[in-house]
């Protein structure tokens, strides 16, 4: 046993090698913490015969009422709306939050969470980037602030994890295009931004095998969050080269599908279910705005309520305290059914 007492927290999280949040985690409840971690702790308090002050530790972590709010781009309708409803939440509940956006860039995210870091806030709702993002930064920056990881997973990292079933969606979506139609071309990007785009496709492929059709995707051409100009000019190429398959094209979210629609205007196909239609196209993602396209798109939604208090709310709870093990909630779409499908 160590002979030097241990009079607070951060001389224990020093000595021991360990953050001081996840320290401050672990004794809010151990099996929130990773085991390896767990046992690095355990270990430490054994040598040094450190015991906390949990009644310093509630109060300060009320100090601040400062809270962070980070997407990948808040110039993207979905990530705007989702953020609003966040904020909403945030003030209701008497916290002070702050919008921050990456601006799809990895660079980008990390300068963030290293501006967050140095304010201190209560804590984080964040949705990474995902595939790009530095997911060291990441875990470094969920260690040191109480986060909750929203739309995109990565790993098992902050809190918890809050965000949509990709898999549901686009199942639902696929079955019923098949039900009403002809079975539909999955229209998606090569390089995808979203990593929520890869769940999708491999949804699409499960439910074209289970119903027994052929699945048939279009990769386009295009990186980055230019969704719409991206669909414009893949599907201009699509309509061209003849490579859609069947009359009916499923896209992977609403913005690449708006693009589409943009190209079978401009080429004169006609899209939608009524007599002498072409096409049917349908989204994913109910976008704010895809009640306005012409014709109005056929979607999945999000149930953007439902997700924004559901990590809000595990936030809320984290902080003052009541820290439960690790767990991912994926909440199910809703279908709009519109002209367009």
């Amino acid at each position: 046993m160590a002979d030097t007492k241990i009079r607070n927290m951060e001389e224990f999280a020093a000595v021991s090698g360990i953050s001081r949040p996840t320290v401050s985690k672990y004794f809010n409840d151990p099996e929130s913490v990773r085991d390896s971690t767990r046992t690095r702790i355990e270990a430490a308090l054994e040598k040094h015969a450190y015991r906390p002050n949990i009644y310093a530790m509630n109060q300060n972590r009320k100090l601040t009422k400062n809270l962070g709010i980070v997407v990948p781009l808040l110039s993207d309708p979905y990530f705007a709306e989702i953020a609003r409803n966040l904020e909403q939440r945030c003030i209701a509940a008497g916290y002070r939050p702050t919008l921050f956006s990456s601006h799809g860039q990895p660079e980008m995210e990390v300068h963030v969470l290293d501006t967050l870091r140095s304010l201190k806030p209560a804590g984080v709702l964040l949705a990474p980037l995902g595939r790009s993002s530095e997911k060291d930064a990441l875990s470094a920056f969920c260690d040191d602030v109480p986060t909750l990881i929203f739309d995109s997973s990565v790993d098992e990292l902050g809190l918890a994890f809050v965000g949509s079933d990709n898999m549901q969606f686009t199942a639902h979506i696929t079955d019923y295009l098949c039900r009403t139609g002809e079975p539909p071309c999955f229209f998606e990007m090569k390089t995808p931004a979203n990593p929520n785009a890869h769940r999708r496709r491999q949804s699409y492929l499960s439910a074209m095998e289970e119903f027994g059709y052929t699945p048939d995707v279009i990769s386009i051409d295009g990186e980055g969050w230019e969704f719409e100009e991206i669909g414009r000019l893949g599907g201009h190429q699509a309509l061209k080269d003849g490579r859609f398959s069947t009359n009916t094209i499923l896209c992977s979210n609403d913005r690449l599908a708006i693009g589409l629609l943009t190209a079978c205007y401009e080429q004169g196909v006609s899209v939608g279910r009524a007599e002498g239609a072409t096409i049917r196209v349908a989204g994913q993602d109910g976008h704010p705005h895809s009640r306005y396209t012409c014709p109005p798109l056929t979607t999945i939604s999000h149930d953007y309520e439902a997700v924004s208090q559901t990590a809000a709310d595990a936030l809320f709870a984290a902080i003052d305290g009541q820290v439960s093990p690790w767990k991912s909630t994926r909440l199910e779409g809703k279908l709009i059914l519109r002209d367009s499908a």
